[in-house]
């Protein structure tokens, strides 16, 4: 692999990373201010859990060769034996015929594959914080998400990108992450939620934020990342790198004037809140497609994306599921958006339904299917089991007095 190559995917995990301190300003300024330290304390947390766990077994899992039919890796790499940044990892193992621009990058080395790989392995944990928020013990979070990334991120992403994932091995398209992180943790939040239950309050009170600059200095550092999280997908300083990158930054742009418009429309204001929400919306829906569609279709994509998420959050803040920070409503929904418009518009280096790829459509629908029962089903087994042993809530003079206080004796 080239030293440009090698440098470009060094500073693309970099920007990766950024992404969650960035999620723990968006999601900490959506809150109470009494909640705000311990969000960001579950976001920064996420970094340390996942990154040990990544090295002791979850890359080992993801993306060790296939020991189950295409549903998990093996065990070659426990410990990261064998993983170092000398060795060289062979791309065309894991990236196969689906990806064949990549066959001009034969390798790269082991540790940089595995370190880039965890930066989506945290993000997509510190994301499922949502609807933990402003009403669960630290600590059983904490062991939650210790589990949570072993049974149903690392098989999702064997799926997709490990070696011999069986999507993969199908011809799913998922370019960054679309299916793997957010289909995946949007249904996994969800599960969790209606396994919580409700915030005391909830539809009864304000519970609105208390700190909209927060919010908008979280969505400029996850705008930011985004562009490391789909660029750095193509793992080499290339075209496709450069076609990611405006993709991913035209979708957001799209996503966030449809958002701000629609919610113009309803309540006579352009609302910052509703900007920064839809530019969330059009960059997970760009992220599976980055790399596979012309800029036009990430536009479309984007848009489409900003109206879609808007309406899905409208439903769900009128629902009984107290989702609150709507993991759902975005990732969610703009996943499985971006992964079924991934089928439709492909065209650079694949075919989607507008080239006459049927077929494509199809094997993008069943990942979106299986994801989501696999992801919500596992999750809310596991949550019920924690809810049931160790417990989530915490008492409700506890809520009332706020989680900073409590579990962490600081405050804002």
């Amino acid at each position: 692999m080239a030293e440009a190559d090698i440098a470009f995917i060094i500073i693309c995990t970099g920007l990766v990373f950024i992404m969650t301190p960035g999620l723990a300003f968006f999601y900490g300024g959506l809150l109470r201010k009494k909640n705000i330290i311990n969000m960001m304390a579950m976001c920064f947390v996420s970094i340390a859990i996942v990154s040990v766990i990544w090295f002791f077994l979850g890359y080992s899992l993801a993306f060790a060769p296939d020991i189950a039919g295409g549903f998990i890796g093996g065990f070659d790499y426990i410990g990261l034996v064998g993983v170092d940044f000398q060795s060289e990892f062979d791309l065309s193992l894991i990236l196969g015929d689906i990806y064949g621009y990549f066959f001009s990058i034969p390798t790269m080395p082991d540790m940089l594959f595995m370190v880039f790989q965890l930066m989506f392995a945290i993000i997509t944990v510190a994301i499922i914080a949502s609807p933990f928020s402003e009403r669960v013990n630290f600590g059983s979070f904490c062991i939650f998400i210790s589990i949570w990334v072993i049974i149903v991120y690392s098989p999702i992403a064997h799926w997709v990108w490990g070696e011999g994932g069986w999507l993969g091995m199908m011809g799913a398209l998922d370019f960054a992450g679309g299916t793997v992180v957010h289909i995946n943790v949007g249904f996994a939040a969800l599960a969790v939620a209606m396994v919580i239950g409700q915030r005391k309050g909830y539809q009864k009170e304000s519970l609105k934020p208390s700190n909209i600059p927060y919010v908008l200095l979280g969505t400029g550092l996850l705008w930011l990342g985004w562009f490391g999280f789909n660029g750095g997908s193509a793992l080499a300083a290339n075209d496709i790198a450069v076609l990611a990158m405006f993709n991913t930054h035209i979708a957001a742009c799209a996503g966030g004037l449809v958002w701000m418009l629609i919610e113009r429309q309803k309540t006579e204001k352009f609302s910052t809140l509703g900007l920064a929400s839809g530019v969330l919306a059009g960059l997970v829906a760009v992220t599976p497609a980055a790399g596979f569609v012309q800029p036009w279709a990430a536009l479309l994509m984007g848009a489409i994306s900003g109206a879609i998420c808007f309406f899905a959050l409208s439903l769900r803040s009128r629902s009984k599921v107290d989702e609150t920070l709507d993991a759902i409503s975005i990732h969610g929904t703009g996943g499985i958006w971006g992964a079924i418009a991934t089928g439709i518009f492909a065209s650079v280096n694949s075919s989607g339904l507008l080239l006459g790829n049927l077929v494509q459509l199809i094997i993008q629908i069943i990942g979106v299917v299986v994801t989501i029962i696999f992801s919500f089903g596992i999750t809310y087994g596991l949550a019920w089991i924690v809810n049931k042993t160790i417990g989530f809530r915490v008492p409700t003079e506890v809520e009332y007095v706020g989680l900073d206080m409590s579990q962490h004796g600081e405050i804002a």
